[in-house]
């Protein structure tokens, strides 16, 4: 129809051929020298941009978009748009990227300062044999002997490498050490690689693994010391506490029981150490030594320390050695002791003369020990402390143990100078009586 007649143009051939004049070319040819055309000219006009980049000191130029333009082509402030540069800058980025951009660079120079290994203080400390009245028993010593002593003793189914090492590698502890030697009393047989006892072997009493302690200070020269204890570790420098009032200064006991063993314990135990002889470490000692040390439900708290305690209590413990501890631990007595009322005269089971830090976790089968030891306690001379979130608290939290400990000493005349952190150099002293 005519476009006079109101007609519409065509789409097709003829001079008003408005398809043609909007698309490509149809040659192939051609369509394949422009496309490298194109591409040749974006890649020297990023050139040059990164030249007029460099002789601005990095400045990139003011580009204006088609908006910005009026109508006769030129930008507001009269002057002719710079070409786009958009693509060129798209495909350069795009080429500088890393290939693998998931590249393992952010922790290559991250190093912890003091490493937590456990195994350390076996080769930091010099192990000797103490001849005493019972056979020789093995002592780890850590540190300066000149300086103070702390004497440490372990529990049941530890020795003193997986009982102590982790926290004595602890950084507040590490500092605290530089300022005293650690004395790691070891029950008899119960180091790693101990050869196992002979049948008419008798292990001796709680009292006498206390007396043994005598040979220990005095195979050190030692006038006095401080105690560290765990379970029935506690419960034997307890013991001596009470036998030698003079030669101990002070007492940091964890989990500590001053009574008897109880009918259920001592059924317990009587099972645990007649599959220890029998059977070794089996499954139902395995738990009762976890429920002993960590309380209920460990794995939710700290799995790889769960793994790592079962692991120690399969190797490291020699069976039958722990089979007579335990026997002896359900046979201990008790400890006898009552706390004075005031004003009253003393009585016949006196209670400890030296300051006591007495211990517990929140998560701990053995806090209503530490409630009942606190309760025969001298209340002017003893501390009693519940760490939260925790069963075990040497491992668990000892943050929290070791600076409690730290302002324990201090209190008590070890340790002076400003109540900070001693992992950030702090200078301890010892007082000099």
């Amino acid at each position: 129809m005519p476009i006079n007649d109101g007609g519409y143009v065509s789409l097709g051939g003829g001079p008003n051929n408005v398809y043609n004049t909007t698309t490509e070319p149809q040659n192939g040819s051609q369509s394949v020298i422009e496309h490298v055309k194109r591409a040749i000219g974006q890649a020297i006009q990023s050139q040059d941009k990164q030249k007029l980049i460099d002789s601005n000191n990095g400045i990139q130029p003011y580009t204006i978009s088609s908006r910005d333009r009026d109508r006769t082509g030129k930008t507001p402030n009269g002057r002719m748009p710079s070409a786009p540069t958009h693509t060129a800058e798209e495909a350069r980025l795009l080429g500088a990227m890393p290939v693998d951009p998931m590249d393992d660079i952010e922790l290559r120079s991250v190093q912890l300062q003091y490493p937590n290994s456990r195994g350390s203080i076996v080769g930091s400390c010099d192990l000797r044999r103490v001849p005493t009245d019972k056979g020789d028993i093995l002592v780890a010593v850590q540190g300066d002997t000149t300086k103070p002593a702390i004497l440490t003793y372990h529990d049941l189914g530890l020795n003193y490498a997986t009982s102590f090492a982790g926290f004595f590698n602890y950084p507040t502890m590490r500092a605290l050490l530089d300022n005293f030697c650690v004395y790691h009393v070891n029950a008899p047989g119960q180091e790693e690689g101990a050869p196992t006892f002979p049948e008419d072997y008798v292990y001796p009493t709680f009292d006498e693994l206390a007396a043994q302690l005598l040979f220990v200070l005095s195979h050190f020269s030692l006038k006095s010391i401080i105690g560290f204890g765990v379970g029935a570790g506690a419960n034997i420098l307890a013991r001596f506490g009470l036998a030698h009032p003079d030669k101990v200064g002070a007492l940091c006991l964890i989990n500590c029981s001053s009574t008897a063993a109880g009918w259920i314990e001592w059924g317990y135990q009587l099972l645990n150490t007649r599959n220890l002889r029998t059977k070794g470490m089996t499954q139902g000692v395995l738990d009762y030594l976890m429920w002993h040390h960590f309380g209920r439900n460990p794995e939710e708290r700290n799995l790889d320390l769960v793994q790592l305690y079962k692991s120690n209590f399969e190797r490291s413990i020699n069976p039958f050695n722990l089979a007579m501890l335990i026997d002896a631990y359900i046979k201990r007595t008790d400890l006898n002791i009552a706390r004075t009322p005031s004003g009253s005269t003393p009585q016949t089971s006196a209670s400890l003369k030296m300051p006591v830090l007495n211990i517990t976790g929140a998560l701990s089968p053995h806090i209503d020990d530490t409630v009942t030891f606190n309760g025969r306690l001298e209340p002017e001379k003893t501390n009693w402390m519940k760490i939260s979130d925790c069963g075990l608290v040497l491992e668990e939290q000892p943050g929290k143990l070791a600076e409690a400990f730290r302002l324990f000493l201090q209190g008590e005349g070890y340790a002076v100078g400003a109540l900070q952190k001693l992992s950030r150099a702090a200078t301890v002293e010892s007082f000099t009586q």
